[in-house]
Formats: C-alpha cells, structure tokens, sequence
C-alpha cells in the first residue's frame, strides 16, 4: 500500500526548522486537526485521501476522513517503514514544522511528556463543543495538565485552536467566552495572553487553517498556518558540548546500529568520536542522516539517524544520551530540583519513589529529602525541610535514581534538566534539575 504521507519536498529542508508538540485533551480534534494541516500544505497523496475519504463516507463517518491520515501513518510507523516514522512534518511560508509526538498514541501523557520536552512551540487544540471544552480545561482535563505541563517543561512558545466551531455554528459569543476563560488560565500558568494567539478553527471543513474563513467574518487575528509564521526560531545552543538523547534503536542489515534521536545541544558529523551513557560505551559516527537525506553535520533541533560504529544495538536504548569521548553526558547519583506538585491524593514524603521521565528516559526514583518549600509565585523559601508536600505546592527535593540514567543541570541543558514524576498512571509533579551530583561510570 503506497505511503499516504509525503516526503518533505527539498525547499522544506531549506527552511528554518521548528518542533511542534500537538496537545489537548482526547477527542478535541487533535488527530482531525493534524491531518487537515497535512491536507492543507500537500504532504498528503490526493490519491490515498480520496480512498480514505470513501471508506469513511461508506461507514458515514466523514469527519473521520483526516484523523485517519494519521491513523494510516501510525499503521506504517508501527510496522517500522523507516527510521524518521515518529516524526510527520508540513511546510508554511517560512518554516518546516515537524508535528511531534502524533496525537491519540496509547500512552499519550507519557509521549506528550517526551515530546513537550523536545519541542520548540505547542499547539493546544480545544474543542468549541459544550461540555468538552469544560471538561478540557476542568481540575481533571487534560488540556489544563498539558499546557501546565508545557509551561514547566520550558515551551514557552504558543498556538491555541478553539476547534469544531462548526458545531457551534461560528457563535461570536461562545468563542468570546472560551477565549476569556483561555487567558485566565493562560495568566495563572505564567503565560503571557497578549503573545498567545487563540484561533477559532474547524478542522472538518477546513475555516481558518489556510485561508480565512467567510463564516466568521467577525474574527480578525491570523489563520493557524499564518499563526505559525509568527513564532520565534528558537535558540540553537550549537557552542555547547554534544548532546543526544536516544528515542529508538535500530540494527540495520549492511548498516550496523543506527540511533535516532533529536540534537539537544552541539554539532555532530560523521567521524567524530562519540560515546553512549549511562552504558560508557563509545565508537565513531559513520554517517548522519534526515528523512532520508545523508547530512554532513547536525546541529540542535535536527532530527536524526545516527550510523554508529563498534557500538551494538544492545549498547544502546531509548534514554540514553550519546555525547562526544572528551565531555561525556553526566550520569546522575543524586539530583536536587524545583517540582510542582500537580496532583496527588494524599501528601508526599521521603521515601517516596514515583517514576521520572526526563529527555527519552524513563527511570524509578526515590525522594530521599524534602529540602525546602516554595512560594509558588515568587520562589522564596517559606519553609525549610517540610515534612511533607501536597497538590499546589512548589518546593526542592532531593532525588535518588534507582537506575542509572543521564540528567543534567536545568541551567545548562534545559532539554535534559526538565522532567515529569509519574504515578499511579496520572503525573504527580513536574520539574526542574538545579544540582547534579555525577555518578562514577567506567567507559568501556
């Protein structure tokens, strides 16, 4: 079955380039509105959408037809077509926007959680729908936790979709009290509302994704593809010493093993010297490549296959992070970090030993000491060694993790310095890594 997303064309590849994360709570359109994009900016193959767009009509299921695109990619990622499968990009005036982290996956939180912390700009997507959006941006929803979880992850760059405003019939009013309880919210996580533009869209009939829609003539702000063009290129910290975190391993016939994964910091070329922690394992790069292109050298924001030689695809897993031999990522004994506590049943204490995902990393840790408490709004010390932390408080913490695994100082490596803390399937805390205490590591 021919693929039904399209390569990048090469003036995509020109263009400055820019990570999306997609979030939102389920069934806000998140799929429908990435497909319509796709759609929209000609990576989708009209031939492979017009025999989706049947079958959904047959089963009269139209709104389903562009949620499916990405069904369909999901289908040939899973059964590994090619090594960039976890990344679908589009193209606007004047950037390639690779979406990460497609929508409605399994394990969602955790993805968007590994995504967030790789992306440069998000796009909320919010249903028009009463009671969805409610539900969306409740105590519970899961567009309050992701956009939190954004916040604290460091995207500070912001798109929000006010989707299916078909469903509402273009109602001024209800955009109007949406977009009021948006910038509320916006204002308490940190957010500056006057940067932050919100977008009444539908992404079934397509109003206001490319071209402004005749059925809200009273909306004046940009179309989503031209909201995108607004966004700041981010920082490419490419002085800074090598970092990589691993997010698949795979061992290619005639190839050998080859790591894919996003360029947190520095430049890597083929030859160089590199090495993978926390295993200490190290070998040379053999060659880079993107989307199917051989490339010369990588630098921060691209993501890459890396063509590895005399390292095993046993050396190496997904959270690893490879560096170069003379400044090896830090592998941590022990952390102290700012969290915030979203949610928890009860109260938490030393002892406490939930799961972190930090970069591509997933690894138990244990809260060994509540340093001090936090005001939330200033960050001032309002108590020292508590004995306890709950839901809404801000505070240090020292950490233990219970495998090896790479993290470092917030300060220096933000992507490799922010993480969530998991448990009981929901995300107790979000944070930030202050101090690292290294662990010792034999390199092999």
């Amino acid at each position: 079955m021919p693929s039904i997303i399209l390569n990048p064309k090469p003036s995509a590849l020109q263009k400055p380039h820019l990570n999306l994360a997609v979030i939102g709570h389920v069934d806000n359109g998140k799929s429908t509105l990435t497909g319509r994009l796709l759609y929209e900016t000609g990576y989708v193959d009209e031939k492979g959408f017009k025999e989706i767009e049947e079958m959904a009509k047959k089963m009269g299921k139209e709104d389903f037809a562009f949620a499916w695109i990405l069904d369909r990619f999901r289908e040939e990622r899973e059964r590994g077509v090619t090594i960039e499968a976890t990344h679908v990009g589009f193209e606007t005036s004047k950037y390639f926007l690779t979406i990460i982290d497609l929508p409605g996956h399994r394990d969602f939180i955790k993805n968007m959680i590994v995504g967030t912390s790789q992306a440069d700009a998000a796009m909320l997507v919010i249903s028009a729908r009463p009671g969805e959006f409610e539900t969306a941006i409740g105590p519970q929803g899961q567009g309050r936790e992701h956009l939190f979880l954004a916040k604290t992850l460091g995207v500070n760059q912001l798109v929000i979709a006010v989707n299916k405003m078909d469903i509402v019939n273009y109602d001024q009013k209800r955009f109007d009290q949406i977009k009021a309880e948006l910038v509320k919210m916006l204002k308490l996580l940190g957010y500056d509302p006057a940067k932050v533009p919100i977008i009444p869209v539908s992404a079934v009939k397509g109003d206001n994704i490319k071209a402004k829609s005749q059925n809200m003539p009273w909306y004046n702000g940009p179309t989503l593809l031209e909201a995108f063009d607004m966004l700041e290129p981010p920082q490419r910290p490419v002085e800074k010493p090598l970092r990589l975190p691993v997010q698949d391993v795979f061992s290619i016939t005639g190839a050998g093993t080859v790591v894919v994964g996003r360029v947190e910091t520095g430049v890597i070329k083929p030859g160089d010297k590199v090495i993978v922690m926390p295993a200490g394992k190290a070998g040379d790069v053999r060659s880079l490549e993107t989307h199917h292109m051989k490339l010369e050298e990588a630098k921060p924001g691209d993501n890459i296959g890396v063509n590895l030689r005399g390292i095993e695809k046993d050396d190496v897993r997904r959270g690893d992070v490879l560096g170069k031999v003379e400044n090896p990522p830090t592998v941590a004994e022990e952390i102290v970090a700012r969290v915030i506590v979203l949610w928890h049943p009860t109260a938490i204490g030393p002892g406490y030993a939930p799961v972190m995902h930090v970069h591509t990393a997933t690894v138990p840790v244990q809260i060994t000491e509540l340093v001090s408490k936090l005001d939330p709004r200033t960050g001032q010390t309002i108590e020292q060694k508590p004995q306890f932390i709950k839901q809404g408080d801000v505070a240090m913490v020292r950490l233990k993790p219970l495998k090896p695994v790479v993290v470092e100082k917030f300060s220096e490596f933000p992507a490799l310095g922010r993480f969530a803390l998991r448990d009981m399937g929901r995300t107790i805390a979000a944070g930030q890594v202050i101090e690292v205490k290294p662990a010792q590591i034999q390199t092999k």
